[in-house]
């Protein structure tokens, strides 16, 4: 067993010392995983602020002006345009200058005072139908409260009950202000994983073929299973080393709550490690070259981050899609992740995910083991 661990050992430290000669390397290790989760959690947003406005005015009244300080001091819409006419509004719209445009007709508080309807034009720019869906849902919420307080304001001086329209009172569990960052850095750790494991541990085993120094290494006595050991561990602590880099980041920087057990993040972070290295080594057995191994692992981790649930809700897509996505490991450790970040889920709750994730990679590290021993042999 001495004997054993040794050689193992040794092709691992074969490995680092790959890895250092290779200058490149260690900034993708290091560097890249902290780049990724500050672009996805500054940039990468779903949140909609701030959208420019365009105003076309033409009852140009107390009411109207009222009406459109509703829309101004919120933090979603910034009313940049005061036009004159409702070409104006098509030219912004066009430009890309606007993505919203208030058309208030003549008549606007007129009607108001007579209890009427007054109907109001609220123009979207549907070229991102998330953004204008978004943007709808709160244009419609500011004028639906508008509307309550002038029916309340009436009731009053009428000397109705108030008490008659329903109020609600909304509470929202895990992530109150409703960020993005709180949804999407959870993610990332997920992301990162799939792509500093899968993929370098596939491009590390596919280099040494390449380069001719594979059947050097079949001619020593390390056997075909010591050899999968040793290429593999630099990389199953490269991924705890990201778990732990992007953790800390997530908490200390961004402030996002762990409610959960880190050290049950890290348990199940190693299972999903299990998958992504035996993906890796699946990869590494159909190509012949870095570059054949770098397009088959496009060709599966863009569709896997898609399907998962990183971004779009799986429950949105068509029911055929959603039974696929039951074969993609990443689905079940962005729950997991999730789970333990917001809602501080323990092992109770997220056992049916461990346990597939486990089946998973059970069988992907021993089909694609099995492979790469009948490819070497």
């Amino acid at each position: 067993m001495k004997e054993i661990w040794g050689r193992i050992i040794t092709i691992a430290w074969k490995e680092v010392v790959q890895m250092r000669r290779d200058k490149g390397m260690f900034p993708l290790i290091f560097i890249a995983p902290i780049i990724q989760l500050l672009m996805f959690g500054y940039a990468a947003t779903l949140d909609v602020e701030n959208l420019p406005t365009a105003v076309y005015d033409q009852d140009e009244t107390p009411a109207s002006r009222e009406y459109i300080g509703r829309f101004q001091y919120t933090r979603y819409f910034h009313v940049r345009y005061h036009v004159k006419q409702y070409a104006e509004i098509e030219d912004l719209i066009d430009r890309n200058k606007v993505k919203v445009a208030l058309v208030i007709p003549v008549g606007f508080e007129k009607k108001i005072k007579q209890g009427q309807r007054s109907p109001v034009q609220i123009i979207m720019d549907g070229t991102n139908s998330n953004t204008a869906t978004i943007a709808f849902n709160y244009a419609g919420n500011i004028s639906q409260q508008y509307s309550v307080d002038l029916l309340l304001k009436q009731q009053g001086a009428s000397g109705a009950v108030k008490s008659s329209v329903l109020e609600d009172r909304l509470r929202v569990w895990y992530n109150p202000e409703l960020k993005s960052q709180v949804f999407m850095i959870p993610g990332v750790l997920v992301m990162i994983l799939l792509i500093m494991t899968m993929i370098f541990s596939g491009l590390s085993i596919v280099r040494e073929k390449e380069i001719g120094t594979m059947e050097q290494l079949m001619v020593t006595p390390i056997r075909p299973g010591e050899l999968i050991i040793g290429k593999l561990l630099p990389f199953v602590v490269i991924g705890f080393f990201d778990v732990a880099l992007v953790t800390s980041i997530a908490v200390f920087w961004f402030r996002l709550p762990l409610k959960g057990d880190v050290f049950l993040l890290f348990g199940l972070a190693g299972i999903f490690i299990m998958c992504t290295l035996g993906l890796g080594i699946f990869v590494s057995t159909i190509s012949r070259t870095q570059q054949q191994a770098v397009l088959t692992n496009f060709f599966i981790t863009f569709p896997s981050i898609i399907l998962s649930g990183f971004m779009f809700p799986i429950e949105n897509m068509p029911q055929v899609i959603q039974y696929i996505t039951y074969l993609i490991p990443i689905r079940y450790f962005l729950v997991i992740v999730r789970g333990i970040f917001l809602k501080g889920n323990g092992l109770d709750v997220l056992w049916p995910q461990a346990l597939v994730l486990f089946l998973f990679g059970v069988t992907l590290l021993t089909m694609s083991s099995l492979r790469f021993r009948k490819r070497i042999k």
